[in-house]
């Protein structure tokens, strides 16, 4: 009686007559082929097509690499041997697999082998192609694989337009739709979730209301899930009148609808409302789940809210979520950016699985807060623990370099991006400028302008600007003025500043030009206000501004307070009063700036030894600064201001930022 070879012995003509290594195989395939290997000896080979592998294969063995560099994947070159039969369920089977793992390059495999077997025109097998391309992010082989395609239906489309929009290319998936309308192809809900999603993204917020009544033209039921899309489409342009109204015509909701919502008001700062929406939310019966309390989180950070930050992360223990790194991280940003770097710590060291994330948080934490050193310290421990940095870590280490003034430090963290193979970008030559112009280095400042490889931004520029008004620099402040207003005109910032350079050095003419300038573009200039939180509620101050309720309490409790220190040796700076006024009118100008107001009202409600923490929407003036590192130490208070830049933690009469910012 013949003996059979083993199959592996017919895909090459080298491995016949010698014997098989079944190390090649699977356990799995072993038991149903032993009875398949032969001696060496025996040189007689099977009838064609006599020879079949098990029709039952598997999952796990579906992508086993092959022994020889035929085709790359077993069973590839096992159907090629004639040893299993090829059908479009085996080519389903592989393609959902390689889609499930995110295994690219055996993708590509199967996708050349199919495109050579009897299914090739098979849509089915074709649009799992399209997806699978889509799912392991290489958009490229998903629209060649789509162009390819003799025939495409409704789901072709809506693969690759959701490909699109799942992987940050949201304009070409709206590019999509006029296409795919010629052929009078009807989108159906699925289509219209990821269009929804993609105009969401996209750079231009005039697809949504198009691509909305097309929907409502194509008989497309706004269900929960439909109508959850385009609630956040409107919420991620900011349009929460649109998003409100969609919200209250659901039939039904769930928490994403709830989610939605509340990450939209989250996204525009508006702390006030998303809270509101949060606790309606648990009226309604929905428990918030990790994308609620993330959101939460960061409405809170956008206004250093930590009370109502503090409450909602005890619900969140109290409810029994895990810290998750993706919660855990927004909680440490709510923690570090309301002032409370010591809790923001805490919360790092109790992240569960910590990422990339977790550890740039903390290290713009402590950038943010001026502690130089510890940002260092956590930069060199994440190299030591194998932690690769990327962009945003060395832009957190640099920020913290400038806030410290350490250029030599600074200049060796940006040379050595090129030893991690990580490509600078604009907001890294932004801060390098920042840094060479804080430090008095302004010729070296615009030379390393003049040699950047990239075209300087209006933010490089800009940086240029912020370090001639430092330095009163007002020719080489006008040069950077221009090119900005060059490259972003309505931008009120660089106008501001430089009005501020001319009115420093008492160049009253030129500042009266720039506010003409101002005027005539329709440049406004944002007021500047502080904010204090107390009692879960939140108290804005706007200099000279009379419309707080206690506003007399106030000037009363500052002027106290001014007088206090005026003894302790505080000595008004009239040149941060930018207006062509006489000196007693400057003087008094300066007692009614946002923060002193704020620290104030702070110091008559708060009870004693209790730390202050005040918010600030513009960089604190040098004359306030003074003012409150006196008052940290004549009232004995820990004072923490956070300005557009970053932390100043004041106590006994000094700053964490050295005075240097």
């Amino acid at each position: 009686m013949k003996k059979l070879l083993s199959p592996l012995d017919s895909i090459s003509a080298a491995l016949v007559r010698r014997p098989i290594l079944l190390r090649f195989v699977s356990s799995h395939f072993t038991s149903a082929a032993a009875s398949l290997v032969v001696d060496s000896a025996d040189s007689s080979e099977p009838e064609a097509g006599s020879l079949r592998f098990p029709s039952v294969i598997p999952d796990k063995d579906l992508l086993l690499k092959s022994p020889t560099a035929e085709s790359g994947l077993l069973l590839l070159d096992l159907i090629d041997a004639g040893s299993l039969e090829p059908s479009a369920d085996l080519y389903s089977d592989l393609v959902k697999r390689c889609t499930q793992f995110k295994k690219l390059k055996e993708g590509r495999l199967v996708h050349a082998h199919l495109m050579r077997s009897e299914f090739k025109s098979d849509i089915f097998l074709q649009n799992s192609i399209v997806n699978m391309y889509c799912k392991c992010g290489s958009l490229d082989d998903a629209r060649k694989a789509f162009d390819e395609m003799p025939a495409r239906d409704m789901v072709t489309w809506t693969a690759l337009i959701t490909g699109y929009a799942q992987n940050d290319r949201p304009n070409e998936a709206v590019e999509m739709l006029p296409r795919m309308l010629r052929l009078r192809l009807v989108p159906n809900a699925f289509t219209f979730g990821s269009l929804f999603k993609a105009c969401g993204a996209a750079s231009r917020n005039g697809h949504c209301e198009e691509v909305h009544a097309l929907s409502v033209k194509c008989g497309c039921s706004p269900d929960v899930y439909v109508g959850s899309a385009i609630l956040d489409m409107y919420a991620r342009h900011g349009r929460m009148e649109e998003a409100c109204l969609v919200f209250d015509q659901l039939d039904s909701k769930n928490e994403v609808s709830w989610n939605a919502l509340i990450a939209g008001y989250a996204r525009r700062e508006d702390c006030k409302t998303a809270m509101k929406m949060f606790w309606e939310m648990q009226r309604s019966g929905f428990e918030a789940t990790h994308f609620t309390y993330s959101s939460i989180f960061s409405a809170c950070a956008s206004i250093g809210a930590l009370e109502q930050g503090k409450w909602v992360h005890a619900q969140m223990i109290k409810c029994g979520q895990v810290l998750t790194a993706f919660v855990g991280n927004t909680l440490l940003d709510m923690y570090a950016k309301s002032g409370s770097i010591r809790d923001a710590r805490k919360i790092f060291d109790r992240v569960n699985k910590k990422d990339l994330v977790s550890w740039n948080s903390m290290l713009t934490a402590y950038a943010q807060h001026g502690l130089v050193s510890e940002a260092i310290h956590w930069f060199e421990e994440m190299r030591k623990l194998g932690v690769q940095p990327n962009q945003i870590t060395f832009l957190c280490i640099l920020n913290a370099c400038s806030h410290g003034g350490l250029l030599k430090e600074g200049q060796y963290y940006f040379d050595m991006m090129k030893r991690y193979k990580v490509e600078p970008e604009i907001e890294h030559y932004v801060t390098i400028v920042d840094l060479l112009g804080r430090a008095g280095l302004l010729d070296r400042a615009q030379k390393f302008i003049n040699e950047m490889p990239v075209q300087p931004s209006a933010a490089v520029w800009g940086a240029l600007l912020g370090a001639c008004r430092m330095h009163k620099n007002a020719e080489l402040g006008k040069f950077a003025a221009e090119r900005v207003f060059e490259l972003d005109p309505y931008d009120a910032g660089p106008h501001v500043l430089l009005y501020n350079i001319y009115a420093s050095t008492g160049r009253w003419t030129d500042a009266a030009k720039v506010r003409k300038m101002m005027k005539d573009g329709g440049v406004k200039k944002e007021p500047a206000c502080s904010w204090v939180e107390m009692e879960n509620s939140v108290h804005m101050f706007v200099a000279n501004d009379d419309s707080h309720p206690q506003i007399k309490e106030i000037h009363k409790m500052w002027e106290k307070i001014d007088a206090m220190i005026k003894e302790a040796g505080y000595v008004p700076d009239t040149n941060y009063v930018l207006l062509y006024v006489d000196e007693h009118e400057r003087e008094a100008k300066l007692q009614y700036h946002s923060e002193k107001l704020a620290l104030a009202f702070a110091l008559l409600k708060m009870p004693p030894g209790a730390p202050i923490r005040i918010m600030k929407n513009i960089r604190m003036c040098g004359d306030c600064h003074s003012a409150i590192k006196h008052v940290s130490k004549i009232m004995e208070r820990e004072i923490i201001v956070r300005d557009t830049n970053r932390f100043h933690h004041f106590s006994g009469g000094s700053c964490s930022c050295g005075d240097y910012w």
